[in-house]
């Protein structure tokens, strides 16, 4: 048996799990090459298309930010600029796979040479699409997980990491990753523990692994007193789980007394199957961008129905929507821009929106025909001058005359912002014509902080306990209040305990949170001080 070795690295996504040790390793690409360009043809042609049926079949399966990833890998993935060359290669008389993993490596390389952040974490994508088509190629079986399996290797993919039951147990333990990537936020939306930044891992010999994605430590090969300790520390996190879960039912107040409205954030309108509404002050953000990624733009009467299941759950707790926030990271067939050289500072979110009328149109009267059925509550994201708020007034305008010419029923809900663009924090009083401000954390954190939240090199510096997004947190706060102005926040450091006392000294008396995270922070709420 291999001697016990003991590693740190950063927490990722809270939590303890403990079992059998998987190696996340490349395909293996061994295959049997018929000779022929035109049956490698075939074949690669086969293997992509399997490879886009299984990524959508996954998106749909899932929802959610994670179906935002994911069909931005099958837009990837049909694209011929990415295809074209591999086929190429192929009638030239290399074989399907030979000609696959080349034309990726030079994209990947092309993507990790870039000077832009953005591409730069495309690289990634990337290298999942790299495998994906080559384990089809190979026609090698899905990845067979014992219960309660550790994953460990360099990284791990969201289509990796989205195929695997988690509700068997389990963890994660990356000897690269970031605490900001896409798989480390669905870690956390799934409470799933990991653990990136472990450095180079010599796994040779070892069988078994605890993670301790708390306190940033794994260890493999456990000895007998480090299994007693993970016991007692499962116990603990038992009795901790049950005080959040006993904590999510009560109102959230600090400990002077001081009442904070926790809301939920939402994706999409399944995942308010078996959540009791009593456990929220009401939905701060609903990310309506998901309609979109369900067969391509939605009409008017599929928003309406969707809008509404989610405001009746609500009612008569508040419901903020979010308006269609494409472009980034979430492209969408037919809508975003395809050759945009960086679309995170693109058109995206409001800029995309006014840019459509013709499809914003169908989204506002959409929600406002919805609004009659509960609370609701508009808001635009992206927001950096006035201007853009008055153009969406009205636009907004402008459809409730139509709704009320047509005789249908409506009502014109609040007009408010997301408060995301640096611009806007630095001098929030030159939007005092927006109804409320919510904070999105983790953009605002990337853009301030000048660091892409899934690139593992400046990791270290995205982070939302930075003294310049305090800062600016709180100037929207005071600006707001001496505007009158409500004001929350949402995105995950609302629901992280050890960034909730920084934004009640802030002055923050809202915040919204992924549903598993309310207990968590009103526990961590009762305990921060307000000034």
């Amino acid at each position: 048996m291999p001697q016990t070795v003991e590693r740190r690295g950063r927490p990722a996504s809270p939590g303890l799990a403990a079992g059998p040790l998987v190696r996340l390793e490349a395909p293996r690409q061994i295959r049997t090459t018929s000779g022929d360009p035109a049956s490698e043809q075939a074949a690669l042609t086969a293997a992509v298309a399997e490879a886009v049926d299984a990524i959508r079949t996954l998106a749909d399966a899932t929802g959610g930010d994670a179906a935002d990833i994911l069909e931005f890998q099958v837009a990837m993935l049909e694209d011929e600029a990415l295809t074209g060359p591999a086929y190429e290669r192929v009638a030239a008389g290399t074989d399907a796979a030979a000609a696959w993993s080349a034309t990726l490596a030079e994209q990947i390389a092309g993507y990790e040479a870039a000077e832009d952040d953005y591409f730069r974490a495309r690289a990634a994508d990337l290298r999942d699409l790299r495998d994906e088509v080559l384990r089809r190629l190979a026609g090698e079986d899905e990845l067979a997980l014992p219960e309660a399996a550790v994953l460990t290797g360099e990284d791990v993919t969201p289509t990796r990491f989205l195929s695997v039951d988690w509700s068997r147990g389990g963890g994660i333990a990356l000897s690269a990753g970031s605490p900001s990537s896409h798989v480390a936020m669905l870690a956390r939306s799934r409470g799933v523990p990991m653990v990136v930044g472990l450095g180079e891992l010599d796994l040779s010999g070892h069988e078994a692994a605890i993670v301790d994605a708390y306190s940033g430590r794994v260890i493999l090969s456990p000895a007998d007193d480090h299994w007693s300790a993970y016991e007692t520390a499962r116990a603990a996190e038992a009795k901790r789980a049950g005080e959040e879960a006993t904590a999510a039912h009560r109102p959230a107040t600090t400990a002077g007394g001081e009442r904070i409205a926790v809301m939920i954030n939402v994706a999409e309108p399944e995942e308010l199957d078996g959540i009791d509404p009593a456990i929220c002050d009401g939905i701060g953000l609903v990310r309506t961008e998901f309609l979109f990624h369900r067969g391509g733009i939605p009409d008017e009467e599929t928003q309406y129905r969707a809008y509404r299941r989610i405001l009746e759950w609500a009612a008569p707790r508040p419901v903020v929507l979010r308006t269609l926030d494409a472009g980034g990271d979430k492209p969408i067939a037919g809508l975003t821009i395809d050759d945009e050289s960086n679309p995170f500072l693109g058109t995206r979110g409001i800029r995309l929106c006014l840019a459509r009328p013709d499809v914003f149109r169908v989204q506002l009267r959409a929600l406002a025909r919805a609004a009659v059925h509960g609370n609701a509550r508009i808001m635009l994201p992206m927001v950096t001058v006035p201007e853009e708020i008055d153009r969406a007034a009205e636009q907004l305008d402008a459809v409730v005359a139509e709704l009320t010419a047509e005789g249908v029923p409506h009502a014109r809900p609040p007009l408010g912002i997301m408060v995301e663009v640096p611009a806007v924090a630095v001098v929030p009083e030159l939007f005092r014509r927006a109804a409320f401000f919510s904070i999105g954390s983790n953009d605002l954190t990337q853009y301030t902080t000048a660091s892409a939240r899934d690139i593992a090199a400046v990791s270290g510096l995205n982070d939302a306990g930075h003294p310049a997004v305090i800062a600016l947190i709180g100037r929207v706060v005071a600006a707001a209040r001496a505007l009158g102005i409500d004001v929350s926040l949402c995105g995950d450091m609302g629901g992280d305990p050890a960034h909730i006392p920084a934004l009640i000294a802030a002055g923050l008396r809202s915040v919204s949170v992924a549903p598993p995270q309310v207990g968590r922070a009103k526990l961590a709420i009762a305990t921060a001080v307000t000034p």
